[in-house]
């Protein structure tokens, strides 16, 4: 007969394990099978009646002890204006604990009464026992619109911006948040829906002028229809998910494991530690350990986390803000490798020799604990001789090992060859009324493609992992150059006086030799963008075609699930293909991966669409008090209807519409890319210096409009305005002739 633990021992079990309490997790560490099972209900029926053991959902805990996330009620504020709170589920036998609310600036105000959803802290003091950070209102998931708020004699209404949306929305008097007639407003429903009439809304935010750069990626997140809402039962099994504990994992929690992220990142979903490989064979090798966040844990298959983030595909980044695959119960805090903390994940540990070829691999499923959370400038100025106080103890046994095997990394990587574009990164500062104060280009450090080569390394070892194992996948799949963006790219070396040659199969190796012979000269960024440009964009697919940019023959995403549900779906493959569990690739993944690779190439296009027009819009509002400066720049494209300059200082896109050249007919060159004068004869062709005069700098469409001043320091001739509108003088074929005899000239000087 099964013996059936006593109470105290069950007791003593839940306060050892709290994150393995539920009924089967303490009926298996006891033995405790069959029919047995029922006796085990029992005796757990009778601590809950005893005040002794909570449940909350299919798990419980001592009841003396507050579970990390919680429900609280609002109480009061002390004289110093401090509020604090009590948790609602408290059926402990002392004092009820009291909580100390710890407010951002961005939480709504709370008031006596209010219920949140709240992480708690151990923080004990005399006046608490706690402290809280809200995450959320309790009962209140509403369902926010972006409009433009109209004023009436009682309240308003709000006139949502939404293509798609039909209906406005009232507002009574008390609930326009003292928002002005014709400012964009951000709101949230007030009370159900009813069947007849308007529906009803509150105003939570004021956005000021709907062109105002505060108000542009809101209005990208709703023009380009990305979900910023989460449903509410999405909403509540993230709120329920608990810390996953070592049951079935690999213990990875004395590896010195540390991330290293932007100084801003949101969230931090790798880790990395770098040690010598002790095989006396593999003199000067390392291993490299990468370890992700186990977010196949959390979001399981056919849930309600699942199917919104196989609907969002992605997050989206805004430079203030971000609309995350995953509610911030998760992306924040669960699958998040913060500091100190344990954290599930999928790591994998990589053999590499002294040339940074890899020799073997091996994937766990473990529980690991951040050492550090850095950010890449601290951790490069370190390794450059000024470490700070959190680097300065880890330079010598994490740090310095990590930029070793980067080393051998690097060795490897310039026999692959993978594609070397160099086009700087624009970063646009906000000011803390969501103002541009700055546009700054991020400067490229060895710690950024450090982490781009582990990353880069722990994704080819996830799909060679999958295709071993004969698992369906997702690949990352970036296909070569088409021939006529070839033939283009070709155009613009030849115009540069280089060279790219024909009938040969294009490998990353010739157009490597092309960026190196236009590095350092005036043209090097126009041969970078014309390169890019000839690019196809990758996408994800379940077939392998490889992975041309980076020349290699088998790619998968499986770095980054907090923020890429490819990564997701690689992450269920491996849990599948090991048989760590019950939460892999499930059939219907599999049946329908055509449809999700889909689905998530479409969305990433979606964010990079929504970003990029973001990004357009707050530089048009930076340079928008700026009408009439003179702004140095580049050709970067040219067109039938005007040309493109890329201006220096801000890395922005202007246009100079083709009737503001000259007095003359323009012939368009698509071959040369070139317009050239028909009275004059100048040539305008990509790459060229110029300096124009700022005309017009739009901030809600994005559009800057320049004049051209100067072209590679000449003055601009115009040509006569008789004959203004006549067909041209000269024929198509001179001015083909003449780019081509002016290259030719550039090509025999560069010899």
């Amino acid at each position: 007969m099964t013996r059936i633990p006593s109470k105290s021992e069950i007791l003593a079990w839940i306060s050892e394990h709290p994150t393995k309490a539920a009924k089967r997790d303490i009926a298996k560490a006891f033995g405790i099978k069959g029919a047995a099972r029922i006796d085990l209900k029992r005796v757990l029926r009778e601590l809950e009646d005893e005040g002794k053991l909570t449940k909350r959902r299919s798990s419980y805990r001592d009841a003396e002890e507050l579970a990390p996330v919680a429900v609280l009620e609002v109480i009061e504020a002390d004289a110093d204006g401090d509020l604090f709170a009590r948790p609602l589920e408290w059926k402990g036998e002392g004092a009820e604990p009291r909580i100390l609310m710890l407010m951002r600036s961005s939480d709504p105000a709370l008031g006596p009464g209010d219920r949140i959803l709240g992480r708690l802290t151990v923080d004990k003091t005399e006046d608490h026992s706690h402290t809280a950070r809200m995450i959320r209102r309790i009962g209140t998931n509403p369902l926010r619109i972006l409009g433009v708020f109209r004023q009436a004699s009682e309240g308003g209404r709000v006139l949502p911006i939404d293509k798609g949306a039909d209906k406005q929305w009232t507002v009574a008097a008390g609930a326009t948040g003292g928002a002005k007639d014709g400012e964009l407003v951000e709101a949230e429903q007030a009370g159900p829906k009813g069947r007849m009439g308007l529906p009803k809304a509150r105003i939570v935010a004021r956005l000021g002028d709907p062109t105002a750069p505060r108000a542009v990626s809101l209005i990208a997140i709703h023009q380009h229809g990305i979900p910023d809402h989460f449903p509410d039962e999405a909403v509540a099994e993230a709120d329920a998910a608990t810390p996953a504990g070592l049951d079935g994992r690999k213990d990875l929690r004395d590896l010195p494991l540390i991330t290293i992220d932007p100084w801003d990142a949101r969230d931090r979903d790798d880790a990395c530690y770098v040690q010598p490989d002790p095989d006396p064979k593999n003199d000067g090798g390392f291993i490299i350990w990468v370890a992700i966040a186990d977010v196949a844990h959390y979001v399981t298959p056919n849930s309600e986390l699942d199917r919104e983030a196989r609907k969002r595909g992605n997050s989206t980044y805004f430079p203030d803000r971000v609309v995350p695959m995953l509610p911030d119960r998760l992306s924040g805090d669960l699958c998040s490798l913060h500091e100190g903390v344990e954290r599930a994940c999928l790591a994998v540990s990589m053999r590499i020799d002294s040339a940074g070829n890899k020799i073997d691999h091996a994937f766990h499923r473990g529980l690991m604990n951040s050492k550090a959370s850095l950010n890449y400038e601290e951790v490069q100025a370190g390794v450059d001789g000024q470490p700070n106080e959190k680097v300065a103890p880890i330079l010598e046994p994490i740090i310095k090992p990590l930029y070793a095997a980067f080393a051998a990394l690097m060795k490897a990587r310039a026999q692959r060859q993978p594609l070397e574009l160099d086009l700087p990164e624009r970063q646009i500062v906000l000011d803390d009324a969501g103002k541009v104060s700055s546009v700054q280009f991020k400067e490229r450090l060895d710690a950024h493609r450090l982490i781009e080569e582990f990353m880069v390394l722990a994704n080819v070892a996830a799909a060679e992992t999958l295709i071993a194992k004969k698992s369906p996948l997702l690949f990352r799949v970036h296909e070569e150059p088409s021939p006529e963006k070839l033939d283009a790219l070709r155009e613009v070396a030849t115009a540069s006086g280089l060279v790219l040659a024909k009938g040969q199969v294009l490998k990353t190796a010739h157009l490597n030799k092309l960026l190196a012979g236009a590095e350092g000269t005036e043209n090097d960024e126009l041969i970078n963008m014309a390169t890019l440009r000839s690019m196809t964009q990758a996408y994800y697919s379940p077939d392998n075609f490889g992975h041309f940019g980076l020349a290699l023959r088998s790619y998968a995403h499986f770095t980054s699930p907090i923020r890429r549900y490819s990564d997701l779906i690689v992450h269920r493959a491996l849990i599948k293909a090991h048989g760590w569990g019950e939460d892999g690739l499930s059939p219907w993944d599999i049946e329908h991966l055509s449809e999700t690779a889909k689905i998530i190439s479409d969305t990433e296009r979606r964010s990079m669409t929504a970003e990029r027009d973001t990004t357009d819009r707050y530089l048009a509002a930076f340079l928008s008090d700026r009408i009439g400066a003179e702004l140095t720049g580049r050709i970067s494209g040219i067109a039938k209807f005007g040309v493109f300059v890329k201006l220096d200082e801000t890395g922005a896109d202007a246009m100079i519409p083709i009737r503001t050249l000259g007095r003359e007919y323009f012939h368009y060159d698509a071959d040369t890319q070139t317009l050239m004068g028909a009275d004059t004869g100048m040539v305008i062709g990509l790459g060229q210096r110029v300096t124009v005069k700022l005309a017009e700098a739009a901030p809600v469409t994005g559009g800057l409009i320049v004049e051209l001043l100067t072209l590679d320091d000449r003055s601009v001739p115009r040509g006569p305005s008789k004959g203004r509108g006549k067909p041209p003088r000269r024929k198509m074929g001179s001015a083909r002739k003449k780019a081509a005899k002016t290259a030719r000239k550039v090509k025999r000087t560069r010899k």
